[in-house]
């Protein structure tokens, strides 16, 4: 897809699709000059109720065959900057549907600040590349394609031009991110196993600049990574340690870690699940998929930050020689752990990952796993839980969330719920029971992230879809690629 930005003439303009924006019971000096061209014909359905009064509400137009272009999409841009990008957000899905081969959208007119060009442009673009995704690549017969090649950006006046290329740049990048982790989520486990994460991590990193090391069993035994090994046991999948670094800040910078679970098909192990829906746990590797396409998003964006991506990741199976509960394993960091439910594998993969992080003497640690059903329960699937042991970095965290608008929800870390974890035979339990169990899977993961700063992002309800919509929704790409655009400020 082609994109170009310069003031345009929504009435003499060629393009096959037109975006305007109307705000409240009003038109836009933009808007008003195609209605002048249409006879008052936008007036009339805008005044008449036609296009609902809530921001992001759109109405599909047929235009008349005296103009160049065939189609308009009103849309209810609201009274301010928040209604606006959903505004963005709700054009580029209609824009999606109509599937013309050029469009022009005439939304930047509506903003006044240039910061909410910048951030208009940025959410419409973001929106636009992933809703050109298509889930197809293992279908015989593809989905209907894309035909979008010619996407103008419309300004008022050409020193709006800058804020615009700024907001393009970033909103394509993240929807390259994002549709990098939704690939990944939705690739089969038979597919996507730890060998193809750590071929497609070896690529990113050879096509964006990257460093990358795979660690494999021999040098994960070397490192006493006892836990994740013992995960990893009933599989005829070997497991794979993937460490990438970008290198964007000062060299004496400390470098912000991020942390990806990695089951690349999780079937509870000898805790076995039930069948039903068994086959979405092949999502169980959005973690991983969140960090190669955050680092694909901030490569693209060059951004000025020192960034290592560690993924512990390995399949979780039941088999004769596979891990059973009451089993009790040694971690990376020394700390002995009683096994009471195989199917809690994934804080014993990100353990010794937590513990392994250390060594690059991070600024901050930021782990996204799909870690527990408990926090669905808790926040359903609109919402990401955070956790941290540092005020700073959850506001920070929670303020690139606002921003992003990837919804994120701080929960507790109490001591209290540490007594949950406690094992007559070992040094911890790895679950805590029913109660409050996103928390104490939290907690789990606390007692090996003592020396530096840390957050967690139980993204379990939220990094996939399920039903019709099925597929992965490459969240929390968004709120990453924004705290990392912040910092160090946000730091």
């Amino acid at each position: 897809m082609e994109f170009t930005i310069k003031p345009l003439s929504p009435a003499l303009d060629s393009a096959e699709c037109l975006i305007l924006p109307v705000t409240g019971s009003s038109l836009p000096a933009v808007t008003a000059e195609l209605d002048a061209a249409l006879g008052g014909r936008i007036g009339e359905l805008v005044t008449a109720g036609d296009l609902a009064a809530k921001a992001g509400s759109t109405l599909t137009l047929l235009l008349s065959g005296a103009l160049a272009a065939k189609k308009a999409i009103l849309v209810q841009a609201g009274e301010d900057e928040q209604s606006l990008l959903a505004a963005a957000r709700a054009a580029a899905r209609a824009l999606a549907g109509l599937n013309p081969a050029s469009a022009t959208s005439y939304l930047a007119h509506a903003a006044g600040k240039k910061s909410a060009r910048s951030a208009l442009a940025q959410a419409f673009v973001q929106a636009l590349i992933t809703e050109q995704y298509r889930p197809d690549s293992w279908k015989s017969e593809k989905d209907t394609p894309r035909k979008l090649a010619q996407m103008q950006l419309s300004c008022a006046k050409k020193g709006d031009i800058a804020e615009l290329e700024s907001g393009l740049a970033a909103g394509l990048a993240l929807g390259h991110g994002m549709n990098l982790t939704r690939e990944l989520g939705n690739a089969p486990g038979n597919v996507c196993t730890p060998a193809y994460l750590a071929e497609q991590a070896q690529q990113l990193a050879r096509e964006n600049g990257l460093k990358c090391q795979v660690l494999e069993q021999a040098e994960l035994e070397a490192l006493g990574m006892g836990s994740f090994l013992a995960v990893a046991r009933g599989s005829a999948q070997a497991p794979r340690l993937i460490v990438l670094e970008y290198r964007g800040g000062k060299k004496a910078q400390k470098p912000v870690a991020l942390v990806g679970k990695g089951i690349t098909f999780d079937s509870g192990g000898i805790s076995l699940k039930p069948g039903e829906a068994m086959d979405e746990m092949k999502y169980d590797m959005c973690g991983a998929a969140t960090v190669l396409g955050t680092f694909r998003a901030v490569a693209e964006l060059g951004l000025p930050v020192n960034l290592v991506g560690v993924i512990p990741t390995c399949e979780n199976m039941p088999a004769g020689n596979a891990l059973k509960p009451g089993d009790i394993v040694t971690s990376m960091a020394g700390l002995t752990i009683e096994v009471l439910n195989t199917d809690a594998e994934g804080r014993l993969i990100l353990c010794d990952a937590l513990t392994y992080v250390g060594k690059y003497q991070p600024e901050v640690v930021i782990d996204i796993a799909t870690l527990t059903g408990a926090c669905v329960i808790a926040l359903g699937h609109v919402t990401t839980g955070l956790f941290a042991n540092d005020d700073a970095l959850a506001d920070a965290l929670l303020a690139a969330a606002k921003t992003s608008d990837d919804k994120t929800w701080r929960l507790p870390l109490f001591d209290e719920y540490h007594e949950q974890l406690k094992s007559n035979f070992a040094d911890l339990a790895n679950i805590g029971g029913r109660p409050g169990g996103a928390v104490t899977a939290a907690c789990f993961l606390s007692r090996f992230t003592k020396d530096y700063r840390w957050a967690h992002l139980d993204i379990a309800g939220t990094a996939w879809k399920s039903g019709a919509a099925k597929g992965a929704t490459g969240r929390p790409v968004p709120l990453l690629v924004e705290f990392l655009r912040q910092y160090p400020a946000g730091k």
